[in-house]
């Protein structure tokens, strides 16, 4: 857990130096990627809000995405285009603010309805950039696929911040 309040410091520190917030969506990481960015004393200067989005329920409510709607663009948990559109639309819900993180996969034991495996995650940031990535570890350890999630969507986000021009 010390190096996802390392990795949620450094994003802290990122968002501070240039003036920026974050909102983050997040399913199976369980509120791990909230909990270490908000870990950070003075966080309120850059996190702007979270969500759960565990359930069909917490997507319509916290996201206001619809799950019909979804089937209706061919979009399905679990997947890129999905942590696209949830990073876009937590980013969305929070005022537009510059920067919106997601996660959404499978932590286990069972993979999900999907098809996907357990330790199947993706993970998108939305902001001046766009960018998506799928993990997979191989694992069915539930509390440790969250860990991994949450260090792997810290990291992406830590590297979009790195590299992304000053505001």
């Amino acid at each position: 857990m010390h190096d996802l309040l390392a990795l949620g410091a450094r994003a802290g520190a990122l968002l501070r130096q240039r003036g920026e917030k974050v909102a983050v969506g997040e399913t199976s990481a369980g509120g791990l990627i909230s909990a270490s960015l908000l870990a950070v004393p003075g966080a309120s200067a850059y996190f702007a809000g979270g969500a759960i989005t565990y359930s069909a329920r917490a997507i319509r409510g916290l996201a206001g995405i619809s799950t019909d709607q979804m089937r209706v663009d061919g979009i399905r948990s679990s997947s890129e285009p999905y942590a696209l559109l949830l990073a876009a639309e937590i980013r969305a819900r929070h005022g537009n603010i510059a920067w919106g993180l997601s996660e959404t996969g499978a932590a286990g034991p069972d993979g999900n309805p999907y098809g996907d495996p357990a330790g199947h995650t993706c993970m998108a940031v939305v902001g001046q950039s766009r960018v998506v990535r799928t993990l997979r570890t191989g694992s069915d350890d539930r509390f440790a696929n969250m860990q991994a999630f949450a260090r792997a969507t810290l990291e992406l986000f830590v590297e979009v911040l790195e590299s992304a021009p000053s505001p």
